[in-house]
């Protein structure tokens, strides 16, 4: 999905101009999508090739719509998206089974996955969600409707139907068959392999290359392109494509739509690869040691990493995968010890997360589209860095943000943001366990082997009860949904509790976590660790038997101090210690 939008906003925004008329798209260049294959049975059509490409058409198109909705020129592209009869929709595009989940994107903009739904449910509501990193933040206002009149237009999407069973086989297999359909990696690997002239040397890089592409593939299928273009755009990529019109792709873009070409076309410079040693040594060592250092990066995204957590955090909250992946790359050295490539990629990753988080609570936008001059920018920096150097510059760049936590004042929950403010309630709530010595982690709340874990508001949603407080009903939303006025609870616990009122309950809080249980008098004389932690002394914790606006307020402030302590760049001086320097060196 990422590559889909990236080449279809690329390709408009090379001819879009801002005094062109919308009757100038007609003139603008098409872009040919491919062919699908359709079977017709019974007047019915079944998709028989090209799935994945019209599922991702539309759930583009849904995400254009909602995108649209506040535009004032509205392009028409519901009858696109689904056709109705008698009130139901049934979607154009897509089979039987994608039904309901396209029916809440559509309508409601996201879909809320439930324990029994499969991988491909996961991987639709994965890929839309996508869209929004990519998506060009200047083609979100005045050119969204060229935009979409481009895409309707001037994209180009063969339909092939075959109307028999023995028709559907033979389309399929000489679609598929004809040719060699080689990847990306496929060409690459068949260009370094034809560069290498010792046949034993080749045979051994072959060799090398086929198990560790086999063990990517065990991740996703599409893990091994993922790791080259992380590979060659954190280490060896120079140039971005600038946004203006008519601009063309440079390394970064390159690398992500011709991988092999711009492999060909660089490896003599970038790379340093002339002569047939050259490759061979290059791909022996630096392939296989950058191999490993990404398994490792996949596995501590999916298994907690206590010692080194910060790439489990960006699973959740941190920014899109290519750009992501790039930066954890690049300060790393074939000649780094295990330990420090993990306190190299560690570091990265919480920076990720620092970045992430303090734009989140100012509610600025991250997503790629936005942030890849920055970031692109960053991995040039600490690109070959040594640990002290690589902690250095983070500490400086975590300076230059220009969104500080004095935001979280005015932070609350809103429809859009609710995987942040989970997010951030797990880093709280496992931050204080972790201090105290309860011993629950962040995997424990985002990830917990019983209950889910919900966003749980300490006010009941009853504006009468608090006309005392607030004269407009608006004011009484913003105050509940504040970032102090919110815990996690387990799914379902609330309802439990028969009651909308907090004095009542304020004691099944101090059965939950300690972040809940800290509301509670009793929290305070039950915990003796929390008296005796020096860090969480420095915060302004409190009990509050009754719980009104002012300990909303209150408990804001505290959300804040905390969030200066979880993200502090003191984590960063205590990465770096004489034993690391020895190992450096």
């Amino acid at each position: 999905m990422h590559a889909l939008v990236e080449d279809l906003t690329h390709a408009f925004l090379k001819s879009y101009e801002k005094d062109h008329k919308r009757q100038d798209v007609a003139n603008y260049p098409s872009y040919y999508l491919g062919p699908v294959v359709f079977s017709v049975a019974d007047s019915k059509n079944s998709i028989i090739d090209g799935q994945q490409r019209i599922t991702s058409i539309t759930l583009f198109l849904i995400y254009l719509n909602h995108l649209q909705k506040n535009n004032s020129q509205k392009v028409s592209i519901e009858n696109l998206i689904f056709s109705e009869t008698y009130g139901d929709k049934s979607f154009n595009m897509t089979d039987a089974d994608r039904q309901e989940i396209l029916q809440s994107l559509f309508e409601n903009g996201k879909y809320e996955l439930k324990q029994n739904d499969d991988e491909t449910l996961r991987n639709i509501v994965d890929r839309y969600n996508d869209i929004d990193e990519v998506f060009p933040e200047e083609l979100t206002q005045d050119a969204l409707p060229y935009f979409i009149d481009w895409l309707i237009g001037n994209v180009i999407l063969v339909k092939i139907t075959a109307y028999s069973n023995e028709n559907d086989y033979n389309i399929f297999e000489t679609m598929n068959d004809r040719g060699m359909n080689l990847t990306a990696t496929e060409m690459l690997k068949g260009y370094v392999l034809s560069r290498i002239g010792d046949p034993m040397q080749r045979s051994e890089i072959n060799h090398i290359w086929k198990s560790n592409i086999q063990k990517l593939h065990q991740s996703s299928a599409n893990a091994d392109i993922d790791f080259f273009q992380a590979w060659f755009r954190g280490k060896y990529a120079e140039s971005i494509r600038s946004r203006k019109a008519n601009s063309d792709n440079q390394d970064y873009e390159n690398i992500g739509t011709r991988l092999h070409n711009w492999f060909k076309n660089n490896h003599e410079r970038k790379f340093d690869l002339n002569q047939s040693n050259d490759f061979y040594r290059y791909f022996k060592t630096d392939f296989d040691y950058l191999i490993q250092a990404y398994l490792y990066i996949l596995k501590n995204m999916t298994e907690y990493n206590d010692q080194y957590p910060h790439l489990f955090y960006i699973k959740y909250w941190g920014i899109a995968g290519k750009i992501r992946d790039a930066l954890l790359f690049a300060p790393l050295l074939i000649s780094d010890s295990e330990d420090i490539r993990n306190k190299k990629i560690d570091a990265v990753a919480r920076f990720i997360e620092t970045f992430t988080v303090r734009r989140a609570i100012n509610y600025k936008n991250f997503g790629s589209s936005s942030i890849q001059y920055t970031f692109f920018n960053i991995i040039k920096k600490i690109r070959n860095l040594s640990l002290p150097e690589l902690l250095t510059t983070l500490v400086k760049e975590i300076a230059s943000i220009e969104e500080s936590f004095d935001g979280v004042l005015h932070f609350g929950l809103h429809q859009q943001n609710k995987k942040f403010v989970k997010h951030l309630l797990c880093r709280i709530s496992s931050f204080i366990d972790e201090s105290i010595g309860r011993g629950f982690t962040y995997k424990d709340y985002q990830e917990p082997k019983g209950k889910q874990l919900e966003i749980e508001h300490i006010w009941s949603n009853q504006f009468d009860q608090h006309k005392n407080e607030f004269e407009q009903e608006h004011e009484f939303k913003k105050a509940r949904n504040s970032i102090g006025a919110l815990i996690l609870l387990p799914n379902g616990t609330n309802q439990s509790f028969n009651s909308d009122v907090y004095s009542d309950k304020l004691p099944h809080y101090l059965k939950e976590n300690s972040y809940a249980q800290s509301l509670h008098p009793d929290f305070y004389e039950r915990n003796p660790n929390f008296s005796k932690n020096k860090a969480l002394q420095q915060i302004p914790f409190k009990s509050h038997p009754s719980f009104e606006y002012k300990d909303i307020q209150e408990r804001t402030r505290l959300v804040q101090k905390l969030c200066e302590e979880i993200w502090t760049d003191h984590y960063y001086k205590s990465l770096t210690t004489l034993s690391d320097d020895n190992q450096q060196h």
